[in-house]
């Protein structure tokens, strides 16, 4: 079994990103959530202190992190707001797709001038008719001479209205379905490329989501990641990556729910005694701790597997799903914990709530990922 005692390395990464969550963003999750802000100034103090770019080697300008060490970050950071750190770590996701099918020479060229300064990036692979189907790519790529020629419109992408470059997914030919499917580098000032609106959500509002849609955009071969048709694996793999943390920030959402829940529970009195002392509350408590505790060691230990170099699709999607569900039941009881106040803008927690939403739904619904581990699972015994 994997040892998860944290290097000295391992902790000061933890601690630095603990103290920023806490003294930077904290601090303004409240009012970016009410007012739907966007803080930039958050997010280029989080790229000056190496919280970006989390997985891009450092030979590139990047942090070049293990998995295991970006999931102790997400987690720190996610207790903070959960909204901004999705922000932060989108460009993980974005830049993957070139890390896994570029070639050197496409890494040099996008990704060191990307790192040398703050950018923001996104990942276009979500359609407005199909979100978990990625394999019914409407958006097209047609070869013109050494161009390809896209039209088509992506949705639901994280920093879209912000980002400065797009990896983007389209089909040679639908009727291939999979085998059509290419992957794209799109710096946003190419011709055609038209980001939209920000899109007004439930949770993660101190987030950018929005739509893109790409007009007879000319994008040079050059600029295709790996071979006509690789798209939907170089896609398939990155989301085997980009899942696990996904966890992390769901167990950062439900580490912040126990402890106000908790906080509280010591303050609040009702039959003459803190109501910490009910029983009913303690098993609340106690519940919520469970799950806490086996949704991070879940996590930890997909993450281990991917940086040991073993296939690890069955435990990053157990670990998405797990610490999702238990990061929406924590809130949940959290609220319940602070009963009338819970329910109200002025209290935390019913801000996490909406937060922990969606990480039952990006990077894969939880009903997509149920069926990823059902047929990994009967895979083993066939």
């Amino acid at each position: 079994m994997p040892d998860f005692s944290l290097t000295d390395d391992q902790t000061s990464v933890r601690d630095l990103a603990r103290k920023f969550a806490r003294t930077e963003m904290a601090p303004r999750a409240a009012e970016c959530d009410r007012k739907s802000l966007f803080p930039e100034d958050i997010y280029r103090k989080a790229w000056e202190l190496g919280l970006m770019n989390l997985n891009v080697p450092t030979e590139y300008g990047g942090s070049g992190l293990s998995l295991l060490d970006q999931c102790l970050i997400v987690e720190e950071l996610s207790y903070g707001c959960a909204g901004m750190t999705t922000s932060i770590i989108a460009n993980c996701l974005a830049l993957e797709p070139i890390l896994l099918g570029g070639t050197p020479e496409q890494k040099t060229r996008f990704l060191k001038p990307f790192c040398a300064s703050y950018n923001l990036a996104s990942f276009g692979l979500t359609e407005p008719a199909g979100g978990s189907d990625a394999g019914a790519l409407a958006t097209r790529a047609t070869r013109d001479g050494d161009h390809y020629v896209i039209s088509g419109e992506k949705c639901f992408i994280t920093n879209a209205p912000n980002a400065s470059l797009f990896t983007v997914f389209a089909t040679t030919d639908p009727a291939l379905r999979t085998k059509g499917i290419c992957a794209f580098v799109v710096p946003r000032s190419t011709e055609g490329v038209t980001p939209g609106k920000d899109e007004e959500k439930m949770g993660h509002r101190a987030s950018s989501t929005g739509t893109v849609r790409f007009d007879s955009v000319r994008v040079p071969v050059a600029d295709r990641l790996g071979a006509e048709g690789e798209g939907f694996s170089i896609a398939m793999r990155t989301l085997d990556q980009t899942r696990t943390p996904i966890g992390a920030l769901a167990n950062g959402i439900a580490q912040a729910a126990m402890e106000h829940a908790a906080r509280y529970a010591l303050q609040r009195k009702s039959f003459g005694k803190p109501i910490a002392e009910h029983q009913a509350i303690q098993i609340k408590l106690a519940n919520m701790a469970q799950s806490i505790h086996a949704a991070r060691l879940l996590t930890w230990h997909a993450a281990w597997k991917i940086d040991h170099g073993e296939p690890a699709t069955l435990e990053s999607s157990i670990a998405k799903t797990f610490a999702s569900d238990s990061a929406m039941r924590v809130a949940d009881e959290a609220i319940q914990v602070f009963g009338g106040y819970g329910y109200m803008k002025e209290y935390p927690v019913e801000k996490l709530l909406r937060d922990a939403k969606l990480t039952q739904i990006y990077e894969g619904s939880n009903e997509i990922q149920r069926t990823v581990i059902a047929r990994e699972l009967l895979r083993r015994y066939a």
